[in-house]
C-alpha cells in the first residue's frame, strides 16, 4: 500500500471516528455503515478483532479507495458494552442521529438479540457479525438481518462431524445465556450416536469452575465407553481449569471448538483433542485469506484472529452488494441483491440463503498439535466441513 493510499484510508476512517459521537447532516456523497460492538466489556478481544476485520475488509473490497462509485464508506464505531440495553439505543441512534444506511453487530448474542427489532422499525440492514446464538437468524429474526458469521447450528453440525462416534457419551459445559444455550440445544439435536447425559450451565464471569465440573464428572465417572466433557465458552474465565481436577482419574476427556489464540493457549495441555474451528489463519487457502494474513502481519507483526476474518467477511458482504446496486444504500434494493448473493471471503466463498440470510459457509475440523514456535495449541486440519455437508436447519417462521 503506497503512502497516499495510506493517508487516504486513514483520513476516511478518522473522519468516521470522529463521527462515532456525533449526528452530522448526511452527504449525498457518502455511505454510513454503523459498527455497534464490544469495544469494552466481557467480549472486548472479540469486538476489537471484528473492527480490525472490518476496516481491512473495506480497505480489501474498495482497493484502498473506501469508494463505491463516487460515494464515500464512512465508519461509524459505537461501544454497546456488551449491554443488550445499550446496544439497542445505540443502533436506534445511529440509524436516527447519525443517519446510517447499513449496521453491523455485535460480538454479544443477547446484545444483537435486542437489536434485530431496531432493525425492522427503522427498515435498515443490520449484518450481524459474530453473534452466534441461532435465535437471530431463528425465531427471533426478521427480513433485514443478514449475519456472515456461523450459527450455533453450523458450530454444532461441525462438532458432531468430530465427536459423534457409537459409545461416545458426553456432558456439556456452557455459559447460561443465548450462546451457551443454543449451542448445546444445536449440538444436541445433531447428534446421531454419542448421547448426552448432562448439561451444566454457569454464569458468564464464573471464574471457579470447580462446584461445576465435580457435577460434569460425577454425570461421566460411572458411564461405560470414551467419556467427553464438551466446552462452548466465550470471553472471560478459563472452563479448562476444570482438567486440574485430575479428569483421567475417570477416563474423561475435554473438547471444544475454536476461539481467539489467546483463549486457545489453554489447548496447548491438551494434544490430540478435537473439534471443529469457524477460523484459523493458517487453514484457509484462497486469494482473500492470503491477503489477509499478509496484510495483518505487515500491520500488526501478529496472525489475523478468529474475529479478525468475520469482520472482513462482513465489509466484503457490504462492499459487493453495494457495487451490485450501483452504489445504492436502498434497503429494498440490497435485500433484493443480498438474497442467494454469494462473495469471497478469508474463508472462502458464502452465501447468503434467501430463506433465513444465514450465511452458508466452510467449517473445519481439527486436531490439536503443540508446536513450540507458538504460544497456543495449533489447530491442524483434518477435514474441512463444506457447506454441502451441514445440514443447517432453517428456524424462522418467514
Amino acid at each position: 500500500m503506497n503512502l497516499t493510499r495510506i493517508a487516504r484510508v486513514a483520513a476516511t476512517l478518522v473522519c468516521g471516528a470522529f463521527m462515532a459521537g456525533s449526528a452530522l447532516a448526511q452527504s449525498a456523497d457518502e455511505i454510513r455503515i454503523a459498527h455497534v460492538y464490544c469495544k469494552t466489556g466481557a467480549l472486548e478481544a472479540y469486538g476489537k478483532q471484528t473492527q480490525t476485520g472490518l476496516l481491512l475488509g473495506l480497505d480489501y473490497a474498495t482497493n484502498g479507495t473506501m469508494m463505491i462509485g463516487n460515494k464515500k464508506l464512512v465508519v461509524i464505531e459505537k461501544d454497546d458494552q456488551c449491554k443488550p440495553d445499550i446496544g439497542k439505543s445505540l443502533l436506534a441512534s445511529a440509524f436516527s442521529d447519525d443517519k446510517a444506511d447499513i449496521a453491523v453487530g455485535s460480538s454479544s448474542s443477547g446484545v444483537t438479540l435486542a437489536m434485530l427489532p431496531v432493525a425492522e422499525e427503522y427498515k435498515k440492514i443490520l449484518v450481524v457479525e459474530p453473534a452466534v446464538a441461532d435465535s437471530i437468524t431463528g425465531e427471533k429474526w426478521n427480513r433485514y438481518i443478514f449475519r456472515t458469521g456461523r450459527n450455533s447450528s453450523q458450530d454444532a453440525i461441525a462438532n458432531a462431524v468430530a465427536l459423534d462416534k457409537p459409545g461416545t457419551v458426553i456432558a456439556t459445559l456452557a455459559q447460561d445465556y443465548a450462546f451457551g444455550r443454543d449451542g448445546v440445544k444445536a449440538f444436541r439435536g445433531a447428534l446421531k450416536h454419542a448421547k448426552i447425559v448432562h448439561e451444566e450451565y454457569l454464569p458468564t464471569a464464573t471464574t471457579d469452575f470447580t462446584a461445576g465440573a465435580q457435577r460434569l464428572i460425577d454425570s461421566l465417572k460411572d458411564q461405560p465407553g470414551r467419556k467427553i466433557i464438551f466446552i462452548i465458552w466465550a470471553g472471560g474465565g478459563n472452563p479448562f481449569k476444570i482438567a486440574d481436577l485430575d479428569l483421567k482419574r475417570y477416563g474423561i476427556e475435554i473438547a471444544t471448538g475454536g476461539n481467539i489464540l489467546e483463549a486457545m493457549k489453554a489447548y496447548k495441555a491438551f494434544p490430540g483433542m478435537e473439534g471443529a474451528l469457524y477460523y484459523y489463519f493458517a487453514i484457509p487457502k484462497n486469494d482473500v485469506n492470503t491477503w489477509l494474513v499478509s496484510e495483518h502481519y505487515k500491520r500488526f507483526k501478529t496472525p489475523p484472529d478468529f474475529f479478525t476474518a468475520g469482520g472482513m467477511s462482513a465489509a466484503i458482504a457490504i462492499v459487493d452488494a453495494l457495487k451490485k446496486t450501483n452504489g445504492s444504500a436502498n434497503t429494498e434494493k440490497l435485500i433484493a441483491t443480498m438474497e442467494g448473493m454469494s462473495f469471497e471471503t478469508p474463508k472462502g466463498k458464502m452465501t447468503f440463503r434467501k430463506e433465513d440470510h444465514q450465511a452458508m459457509q466452510s467449517m473445519y475440523h481439527f486436531r490439536i498439535k503443540v508446536d513450540p514456535a507458538f504460544d497456543w495449541g495449533v489447530p491442524e486440519l483434518v477435514h474441512e466441513i463444506t457447506p454441502a455437508e451441514m445440514d443447517v436447519p432453517i428456524q424462522n417462521k418467514r
